[in-house]
């Protein structure tokens, strides 16, 4: 289980907000947290914050170290204001994937001159019938009330300021629920990992990468940059685990573990990697699943693409995933960092297989 001190990292990482292309508050906390463990810290153009932990003489005994990096998305789904009207309604463009039909009567944080608190709303639903509040679940028929006419709005909001999910981070039982764990979870893991790691024989990249929910692009940026010889990414996957979803569709299940995935829409895990991270797992007693998603993908993709290629990705299963409620078990989060942890021990003995 995540100790105390953990556990207050991630509530700020959660509660930190960040959308893709406004990562700034994420860039500070994660060159913060950096700075702690990795013996270089850097910001590339992209707004990557990149970590490297270089290994000791008495590792790598003349070999060549092993680049391997390490990553998880900084940023989190949300939205730019893009109109205001007369009356003082905000319409907005979404930054990510959403959900509409989670949006109704949420509450948002609107990061303009100032922050302030809206409301999102599409038409009221006790004036529709039910196919017409079904056509108004569409992003574009949704609007933001904070209660302020247009003049006292526009002295604090502007077009393109940023909009994130209003919902704070609680501990219930095993579990913590907050927005933005997708992928705040990933970077807790990269940060936790760089800290716990002491001995190693691989170059390892510790990388908060930007710009993850619109098409996995700072991951690529970073990757070609590093050329890592191996690439880790660390995400959210789908716990479908719930009522009226048959077994062999829930992909993952909350309380079983890390996930290690074989494969997503956008990549495969090199099988050899996947055979060791399973490996490590058994001898080590880390609890872990096998993980196929039939859809969505990872900095992985952006890995596999622009590093030389041997990728896999470590994932903690997520209920609620792209809503302002995600749920994850304690015991997953730690086994995803123990494995972690583990393969940068080890990954010097990691060899890819096709």
């Amino acid at each position: 289980m995540a100790a105390q001190g953990g556990m207050k990292l991630l509530k700020e990482l959660c509660e930190t907000p960040a959308i893709s292309g406004r990562e700034q508050p994420m860039i500070v906390l994660m060159e913060r947290e950096l700075r702690k463990s990795c013996d270089e810290v850097r910001v590339d153009g992209f707004g990557n914050v990149i970590g490297i932990k270089r290994p000791g003489k008495a590792t790598t005994k003349g070999r060549r170290a092993l680049k391997v990096m390490i990553s998880g998305h900084m940023d989190e789904i949300g939205f730019v204001v893009s109109h205001i009207d007369k009356k003082g309604f905000i319409r907005f463009n979404p930054r990510g994937g959403h959900v509409p039909k989670v949006l109704y009567s949420q509450r948002v944080r609107i990061l303009g001159r100032e922050e302030i608190t809206g409301i999102v709303e599409a038409s009221p639903a006790f004036l529709g019938q039910p196919e017409e509040l079904l056509k108004s679940a569409e992003i574009k028929n949704f609007f933001i009330d904070t209660g302020l006419a247009d003049k006292a709005l526009r002295k604090v909001v502007s077009v393109g300021d940023p909009v994130v999910l209003d919902r704070g981070f609680i501990e219930q039982g095993d579990c913590y629920i907050s927005k933005a764990f997708d992928n705040r979870v990933g970077c807790y893991a990269v940060l936790e990992a760089a800290r716990r790691l002491k001995r190693h024989a691989a170059e390892v990249y510790c990388v908060g990468s930007a710009q993850e929910e619109v098409g996995v692009r700072g991951a690529r940026g970073a990757a070609k940059e590093i050329d890592p010889d191996l690439g880790v990414a660390i995400d959210v996957t789908g716990a479908f685990d719930t009522p009226g979803v048959a077994e062999h569709q829930q992909v993952s299940a909350l309380g079983a573990g890390v996930a290690i995935k074989i494969n997503d829409s956008a990549s495969i895990s090199n099988h050899g990697i996947v055979q060791f991270m399973k490996r490590l797992a058994e001898k080590n007693k880390i609890k872990h699943q096998m993980e196929i998603l039939p859809f969505g993908g990872t900095d992985a993709m952006g890995m596999q693409l622009f590093g030389r290629g041997p990728v896999c990705t470590l994932s903690v299963p997520t209920r609620y995933v792209h809503s302002p409620n995600e749920m994850i078990h304690k015991a997953d989060l730690e086994a995803t960092v123990k494995l972690l942890v583990c393969f940068l021990e080890r990954a010097q003995e990691c060899r890819p297989e096709f």
